[in-house]
C-alpha cells in the first residue's frame, strides 16, 4: 500500500538549492535509512514527507496518519498511557527536567502508542545508553508499519532497514538492503566510477599526444631545395601540400574523437575532518579532578550517596551508566566546581550539552566560537576548516545548521 508519493520536489535555504527530487514513493512494507554528509538535507527531507515543512516546488502526499520523533523537538503527546510508560520506563506525564535519554524514551511511548501506518523518527537513539537502544531497536522491530530512519547507528540501520536512501548533491537514490549493502554497493560504485574515469583520462592524453606528434611532423616537413629545378620544385611542392592536408585532416578527425569521448566526470573526494588539540597550558598534577563523599538527591530520588571518583591527568575516561542515573548531573557539578569536589590549578573546562545549550543560534558559527575562544580569528578559521567550516560557510547562523 502506498503511503508517502512525492514528485518533482525542491527545496532552498536561501541560495542554496538543498533538495532536488524528481519522485519518491514509500510503501508499507518499507523500512528506509536516510544517510548523506552533515548538512546533505536528511532532516529536511524526513521533514517534507511527514508535511512538517511545504516544498518550494512540487508535491507531496501523505496517505494515512504518522508520527514523527525528533532529537530536539518535544513530543507529539504529553501523556501516555501505564503500560507504555512502564515499558519504556519513563513517568506517564512528559517533563522538562527529564534526562536526554528518558525525553527520547517518552517520544518513542508516544509515538508507537499512536499506531499510525508510518513512523519518522530523526536520529532516536540519541541520548540513550546501552539498554534504551536495544529498547528502541526491539520496539521498532516489532512496529508493523513502515518506517522513515535517520541516524548515526550503523548496527541500527542493519538491523532495521530494508531500503537506504543517501542524499548526494541534493539528489536521492535509493538501494535494497541495509546499511552494510549500500555500503559495499557504494563501494563498488566509487571504484567503478574511478576506473571509468582513469580510463577516460588515459584515452584523452593518449590521443592529444596523438595530436602533438601530427602537428610536430608538419613542422618538420622539408622545404623545396634551392638546387631543384622549377619543375621538380613544383612537383615537391604538392606533394608536401597533399601530405600536410593528410595530417591536417587527421589532426581535424583526433579532435573531433576527443570531442566525442564520453566525459567522466572525477569521483568527488569526501572531505573528512581533521582536529589537533593543542595545550593551551601544560597541567603538572596528577590528579586534575576528584570528588570524595559526594552526596546529591532531588526530592526523594538520590543520585549519589558518599560517592568518590578521580580523573588523572592524561586520562580519557568514559562515563556510562542508564538515563537517569546521574551521568549529566555530575558533569555540572564538576563544571560548578560544587563541594567536595576538588580541581588542580590551572585547569580549565570545556562542556557541551547534549541540548546544544552552549550555542546561540541567532549568531554565526565564527561568533559562538570566537565569544570563549583564547585564539585569534585566524586559528580559529584554520580549526573551522579543519571540522569541514570553510570560507564563508563560518558566518552561517547556527540556527540554519544541521
Amino acid at each position: 500500500m502506498l503511503l508517502v508519493e512525492c514528485k518533482n520536489i525542491k527545496k532552498s535555504y536561501g541560495h542554496r538549492l538543498i533538495l532536488d527530487i524528481e519522485n519518491l514513493c514509500i510503501y508499507d512494507k518499507d523500512r528506509i535509512g536516510i544517510v548523506g554528509v552533515n548538512g546533505a538535507g536528511k532532516t529536511t527531507l524526513l521533514k517534507l514527507l511527514s508535511q512538517r515543512i511545504d516544498p518550494d516546488e512540487g508535491w507531496i502526499k501523505l496517505y494515512g496518519e504518522s508520527s514523527y520523533i525528533s532529537q530536539i523537538e518535544p513530543p507529539e503527546k504529553d501523556t501516555i498511557q501505564q503500560e507504555m510508560a512502564s515499558k519504556f520506563k519513563v513517568t506517564e506525564t512528559y517533563r522538562e527536567s527529564m534526562s536526554g535519554g528518558e525525553k527520547t524514551r517518552f517520544k518513542l511511548a508516544a509515538s508507537l502508542s499512536q499506531k499510525n501506518a508510518i513512523i519518522f523518527a530523526d536520529e532516536p537513539t540519541s541520548n540513550m545508553d546501552i539498554e534504551g537502544i536495544q529498547l528502541i531497536e526491539n520496539s521498532l522491530s516489532e512496529f508493523s508499519g513502515a518506517l522513515v530512519l535517520i541516524s548515526h547507528d550503523r548496527d541500527l540501520l542493519d538491523s532495521l532497514c530494508n531500503k537506504i536512501i543517501e542524499i548526494e548533491g541534493g539528489k536521492i537514490k535509493t538501494y535494497s538492503g541495509n546499511y552494510s549493502e549500500y555500503i559495499k554497493q557504494k563501494t563498488e560504485e566509487r571504484e567503478f566510477a574511478q576506473f571509468e574515469y582513469e580510463q577516460y583520462i588515459k584515452e584523452k592524453k593518449r590521443l592529444e599526444r596523438v595530436i602533438i606528434s601530427t602537428r610536430e611532423k608538419v613542422k618538420s616537413m622539408r622545404k623545396t631545395p634551392k638546387r631543384m629545378g622549377n619543375s621538380e620544385a613544383r612537383l615537391h611542392k604538392m606533394g608536401n601540400q597533399k601530405a600536410k592536408a593528410n595530417l591536417d585532416r587527421a589532426i581535424k578527425n583526433v579532435e573531433t574523437r576527443i570531442k566525442h569521448l564520453e566525459v567522466k566526470e572525477k569521483p568527488p573526494k569526501i572531505e573528512k575532518i581533521k582536529l589537533d588539540i593543542e595545550d593551551v597550558q601544560k597541567i603538572y598534577s596528577k590528579v586534575i579532578i576528584e570528588g570524595n563523599g559526594l552526596n546529591k538527591s532531588f526530592g526523594e530520588k538520590v543520585i549519589f550517596k558518599d560517592a568518590q571518583f578521580q580523573l588523572e591527568n592524561g586520562a580519557k575516561v568514559g562515563l556510562i551508566g542508564p538515563n537517569g542515573c546521574g551521568k549529566t548531573t555530575l558533569l555540572k557539578m564538576i563544571l560548578n566546581q560544587e563541594s567536595p569536589i576538588k580541581i588542580a590549578p590551572n585547569v580549565r573546562i570545556g562542556y557541551f550539552s547534549q541540548e546544544l545549550s552552549i550555542l546561540e543560534e541567532n549568531k554565526s558559527i565564527l561568533e559562538n566560537v570566537m565569544a570563549e575562544s583564547v585564539y585569534e580569528e585566524s586559528f580559529v578559521r584554520i580549526l573551522l576548516a579543519r571540522l569541514l567550516f570553510k570560507g564563508d560557510s563560518v558566518y552561517k547562523n547556527v540556527g540554519v545548521l544541521s
